[in-house]
């Protein structure tokens, strides 16, 4: 990791509140299950975190701003600066410090200086790294300091998806009725339809993908509704037309009519006109579940127009309508 001010965008200046903006910006951006397939993209969010690490770390920012540390927190050399080696660092007199002692002699002080019980450690790492790291001596980590945590891996990857599609008949669709889906494994399982399924609806199944060393991937069942040859959707609702016979809209009748769930009985009241509409409630589309219904699943209605169809041969209906004719003048309301 580089300069960690440059890792995260910021400047030298930035404040706590900018440093915490910045880094949870790139961890929006850069985070491994956004970036499943991008492992530069894991890399620099292992990077942003460490960063963010030590400069929210008002003690590390200050090392490091003082060049004490590195961008990993380790320490650097604590006797840069100081000239010389160890030799001028005690006043550089020759025969300041020599291997084997102090003075030439094992354990001895140098001649007219100081012995090492006279030399506080705990003061020069005070100077160095600052009060609070000069007191943790007692575990002679670092010169006081805790090895920094290993690095961080990048997350594993996982399996890649696996794309069913999966056709669905429009009455099984319309009523939510489950389904049977084999996958690749060979493992049929069953599958509910979420309410307000439509055509192109994607359902993912979890960890029912290919294999991966960060787990498996997920199964994504693409639903496809088949056409049906007298049912049309509606948003919630179906409509369909339904054909009666001349006799029947004249003086009524009772005459079954299909739907989703099976065929019911229309009650047809005498003198109905061609076109008017019959409302069979619940037997529409099944809907998304709403948060007022308490999880039950509602349905829309089913919109019956009727049709009236007269008779192929003519002849019989001209004969019974021979000298009649129908005074209405059902267009007046066109001005016609």
């Amino acid at each position: 990791m580089g300069d960690p001010y440059k890792t995260l965008g910021v400047t030298r200046t930035a404040s706590e509140k900018d440093i915490k903006s910045a880094y949870r910006t790139l961890a929006k951006q850069l985070h491994p299950d956004k970036n499943k397939d991008n492992p530069k993209a894991a890399e620099r969010f292992s990077d942003a975190t460490k960063a963010y690490d030590l400069l929210s770390d008002k003690d590390k920012r200050a090392q490091f701003d003082r060049g004490e540390i590195d961008a990993e927190g380790n320490p650097l050399n604590p006797f840069a600066g100081m000239g010389g080696g160890m030799g001028a660092g005690m006043g550089g007199r020759p025969g300041g410090y020599r291997p084997g002692g102090f003075g030439g002699r094992p354990g001895g002080p140098p001649p007219g200086g100081m012995s090492p019980e006279d030399m506080d450690l705990g003061d020069l790492f005070e100077g160095l790294f600052g009060a609070g790291r000069a007191r943790q001596t007692n575990g002679r980590r670092g010169f006081g300091q805790r090895p920094p945590p290993p690095p961080s891996s990048p997350p594993r990857k996982r399996g890649a998806d696996i794309q069913y599609r999966l056709a669905v008949p429009f009455v099984d669709a319309a009523a939510g009725r489950d389904q049977r889906i084999t996958l690749a494994d060979g493992k049929a399982i069953s599958l509910k339809l979420p309410g307000g399924v439509e055509d192109g609806t994607q359902m993912r199944l979890k960890d029912k993908g290919h294999a991966g060393p960060g787990g498996s991937g997920d199964g994504i069942v693409i639903i496809e509704i088949g056409s049906h040859p007298f049912f049309k959707r509606d948003g919630d609702n179906i409509r369909m037309d339904v054909p009666i016979t001349l006799d029947e809209a004249i003086r009524g009748a009772k005459v079954k009519c299909p739907t989703v769930d099976g065929p019911v009985m229309l009650t047809i009241k005498p003198g109905t006109n061609g076109g008017t509409v019959m409302r069979l409630a619940g037997k529409g589309w099944t809907k998304k579940v709403s948060r007022g219904s308490g999880g039950k699943q509602e349905r829309g209605d089913q919109l019956v127009t009727l049709e009236i169809q007269l008779p192929e041969d003519l002849k019989k209906l001209e004969e019974k309508l021979d000298g009649w004719v129908d005074t209405a003048r059902p267009r007046e309301k066109f001005g016609l």
